[in-house]
């Protein structure tokens, strides 16, 4: 029997149950563990083991949901727990959730033991088109997104859009923005029918899984260690992650998911990529307009912008101290490493804050 894996391979529905049963048949892994958090635990654990055919002998480790637990000390607990009940270097770990999950168990699995075999089975939109595929995996440092982690590919992603049906609506608009993005990256078109949420149902939801993951796979496949082009993947997160960061440890300040934060970043983005890079001004009124129908406004103060700007010097894509931005000079034409002042980004906000 040949071996089923091909390392970091996405697949959808009926098939994705038959590959990783077909891995666990071929790799015979000493143990098997599921990571699950506690929602899809409750509401995902059961849909997924009920498809596997040897998932009477997994041991499940369940972490709390949330942003706020994407830490080391998370990471600790699980590591105790694969110590505890016997993990081996031949062992798997099967990440059964959202981005923390997803991020942080393969992170885990990297480096226990030096390594086991994980693979990413994403519930939730975000990490189905952003937080499973391109490898790369880690865990916040206090409030600082994704400081600690390595780039490395699971066995295989598996994606059934069926787990979406759980899924609350605030979470499906934060992986909406993922899908936005890769639209403003790369595809006109695809930005076109995915900012019309008016024509769209869940019929057509695989579809554009589909597309947006090959995007992400196009890029990433080509530079998997984002030394250039993957830097395009993260338009609208350098502001984007630093609000997101603000929010996360700012108790008297909503909570923000991510993609609502991302959503906030492209809207500033733009603005920037209007004034640095001549983007056209009608298609910026027009991506402004759609993300302020779809995700509301942030309010902000003058204090938080300081802040918030004063994260950014934290970002991963930064170097020589100097904060990179991924600009647009027109939907599908991205530039990296450019290199923003101050006021042109308290500008955007003034931008983003207009009646």
């Amino acid at each position: 029997m040949a071996n089923p894996a091909k390392n970091g391979e996405v697949y959808y529905s009926n098939e994705a149950y038959h590959k990783v049963n077909s891995y666990l048949s071929y790799n015979k892994p000493s143990k098997v563990f599921v990571l699950v958090d506690s929602n899809t635990h409750e509401n995902c654990a059961a849909r997924f083991l009920s498809r596997i055919g040897q998932a009477s002998d997994f041991e499940i480790i369940e972490i709390p949901a949330g942003e706020e637990h994407k830490n080391l000390e998370t990471c600790e607990g699980v590591w105790n727990v694969l110590s505890e009940l016997g993990a081996d270097r031949k062992s798997l770990l099967i990440n059964v959730g959202g981005g923390v999950v997803t991020d942080l168990g393969g992170f885990v699995a990297c480096t226990f033991k030096r390594g086991i075999a994980y693979i990413n089975v994403p519930t939730t939109l975000l990490s189905m088109v952003d937080a499973s595929v391109g490898g790369k995996t880690g865990v916040d440092l206090g409030n600082l997104k994704n400081q600690i982690g390595v780039i490395s590919n699971p066995e295989m992603v598996l994606i059934d859009s069926s787990y979406l049906e759980t899924l609350p609506k605030n979470e499906m608009r934060s992986g909406l923005a993922e899908v936005l993005k890769h639209g403003l990256i790369k595809d006109e078109a695809y930005w076109e029918k995915v900012s019309d949420l008016a024509t769209l149902d869940l019929s057509d939801l695989d579809e554009i899984i589909k597309r947006s993951v090959e995007i992400k796979s196009e890029v990433v496949t080509k530079d998997p260690y984002e030394k250039n082009i993957r830097k395009t993947l993260n338009y609208g997160h350098t502001l984007g992650h630093a609000i997101e960061s603000f929010f996360l440890t700012h108790s008297s300040k909503p909570k923000l998911l991510h993609g609502e934060a991302v959503a906030a970043g492209m809207v500033l983005a733009t603005f920037i990529s209007q004034k640095l890079k001549d983007f056209p001004v009608e298609k910026l009124n027009r991506i402004s307009s759609k993300i302020f129908d779809i995700y509301g406004k942030i309010e902000f103060d003058k204090n938080d912008l300081e802040k918030i700007i004063d994260l950014m010097k934290f970002d991963k894509k930064n170097e020589h101290g100097k904060i990179n931005f991924v600009l647009l000079k027109d939907i599908g034409e991205p530039e990296i490493d450019c290199l923003v002042p101050n006021e042109i980004i308290y500008e955007a906000f003034e931008f983003y804050q207009r009646p």
